[in-house]
């Protein structure tokens, strides 16, 4: 089965395609360009480079969330677009379900975040073992003191992952439990872990049509809490 899976779901963009478990090709940049003008150039690259038709491919995935909202909207816009044209199916995964997979050869304990802005983190907790990945925890937002105080409850390392992996390193609550920083080529999403995580919400019959497929959110956007806030105080 040929995956075509792409993460835009931070600062990085990129965009993979996977035949079976044989990785065909990968384009990666992270530059801080703007993926609305990054993303199809790549997707148009690797397949031209793989020499693969986009009717050849069988499942179209994507990061859907957590993450940018701008940049989660790009991805899943793109790949339901592509997915739609060739009426194939779709399969929105966890963009920290997707970091997780870069440390699937460990035998650890992989806490993925992402940094959420007002003294939160995106957050889930995978253990790692002999080339797979397991979920502990779901999807969430929560501060880094109640995330460190959870982990203490880990036996095995600790190894943390995704933009916000330096931010709670550095933190002195997660230096207590000796965390480590995967090298910087293991540090955060990739399209190929989109992939992989793709493969597996296909084999449990996950995948959707093009018309379901729908972004993650685990927070209402910035705009929206403030407006909230400023009727909160109004009323008051």
């Amino acid at each position: 089965m040929r995956i075509l899976a792409i993460d835009s779901s931070a600062t990085a963009a990129s965009a993979a395609l996977l035949d079976d478990d044989r990785l065909l090709g990968e384009f990666y940049i992270n530059t801080r360009l703007t993926h609305s003008q990054t993303l199809m150039p790549m997707i148009d690259h690797l397949l031209e480079c793989t020499r693969t038709e986009l009717g050849n491919v069988d499942l179209f995935a994507v990061s859907a969330g957590p993450g940018s909202f701008t940049g989660v909207r790009i991805g899943v816009a793109s790949i339901k677009g592509l997915a739609m044209a060739q009426n194939k199916p779709c399969a929105g995964v966890s963009a920290l379900e997707a970091m997780a997979q870069n440390l699937a050869h460990l035998d650890c304990t992989v806490c993925a975040v992402m940094d959420a802005r007002c003294g939160q983190v995106y957050n889930a907790v995978f253990s790692a073992h002999e080339n797979s990945v397991e979920r502990i925890t779901p999807d969430r937002a929560l501060s880094i003191e109640d995330l460190a105080r959870e982990c203490k409850n880990y036996t095995k390392p600790i190894f943390l992952v995704g933009d916000g992996a330096k931010l709670c390193y550095n933190n002195e609550r997660f230096k207590s439990l000796s965390a480590v920083l995967p090298p910087e080529h293991l540090l955060y999403q990739r399209a190929w872990g989109v992939a992989k995580s793709a493969q597996k919400v296909y084999e449990r019959g996950g995948a959707v049509s093009p018309a379901a497929l729908m972004p993650i959110y685990l927070r209402p956007p910035q705009a929206e809490r403030e407006l909230k806030k400023r009727i909160k105080g109004e009323i008051k």
